[in-house]
């Protein structure tokens, strides 16, 4: 904005008294006057041929993100317990020590094995823990095998919640970060957030009346939109991992 001194000393006092910020100080103003010369994008402009297949990688993996599941299960997670018959208090505990943990060990991970490795696997395991919340259910609407159901449930839940927090949680917005040319990234992550968000109101909204539908059904849904994000991830969503913008671009836009 101007104030060189003032970029300058607060660069410097990131980095150190000593360290040389010359080169990192330089590449920050070409960034700068880059994006400066660049038109302003618009919404619209989301749907020119050359930024369709981003703007289909980042909005696909938000919805994968959120109708697989996730803000209805998390938000009724006593629920399903209780439906279950396991002790809430307990399961609601292991969830949340689960959870902190897979994410924590998650973290170093993400930059080793790469982007697309992580959403398979995660994308897996939701299909797993789901098909096994369901066999929980489908069990006890059926009254067989009833002192199986609270294991299954909570053990379903577990691996569904284990599995969306080492990649389906984190994975989709690192790659909506990496996979936008700068001029567009605004108004591309706006659009990208408002559709994450739909999705979870969406979810959390139905799921009760997915519920008293079929518990078991509802699970089985979970668990063909999970399928389907595997094959997304597949066909459509590439490597980003230790790639430049120029790189994945000339992947996104051969």
């Amino acid at each position: 904005m101007g104030r060189d001194a003032e970029f300058e000393a607060a660069l410097r006092k990131l980095r150190g008294e000593k360290a040389d910020i010359s080169q990192e100080a330089a590449e920050i103003q070409d960034y700068i006057e880059t994006l400066e010369r660049l038109p302003k994008a618009k919404m619209l402009d989301l749907f020119q041929r050359r930024y369709i297949r981003s703007v289909l990688i980042a909005f696909g993996l938000m919805v994968f993100q959120q109708f697989g599941g996730i803000n209805g299960i998390c938000f009724y997670t006593s629920s399903i317990f209780e439906q279950a018959g396991f002790p809430t208090r307990l399961g609601m505990i292991i969830y949340a020590v689960l959870q902190v943990v897979i994410t924590a060990l998650n973290a170093p991970i993400v930059d080793r094995a790469g982007r697309k490795p992580l959403l398979l696997v995660s994308a897996t395991g939701l299909v797993v823990g789901c098909l096994i919340t369901a066999v929980s259910f489908y069990l006890k609407v059926h009254n067989l095998a009833q002192e199986a159901v609270p294991v299954l449930a909570v053990v379903g839940i577990m691996v569904y919640i284990g599995s969306f927090s080492a990649g389906m949680g984190a994975m989709p917005w690192v790659v909506m970060s990496e996979i936008f040319p700068i001029n567009i990234k605004g108004v591309a992550g706006g659009m990208a957030t408002l559709v994450n968000w739909f999705g979870a109101w969406a979810v959390s909204y139905t799921f009760n009346f997915l519920m008293s539908w079929s518990s078991y059904g509802t699970f089985i849904i979970y668990a063909a939109i999970n399928a389907l994000a595997i094959v997304f991830v597949i066909v459509i969503v590439p490597e980003t991992k230790g790639k430049t913008l120029e790189q994945i671009q000339a992947v996104v836009n051969p």
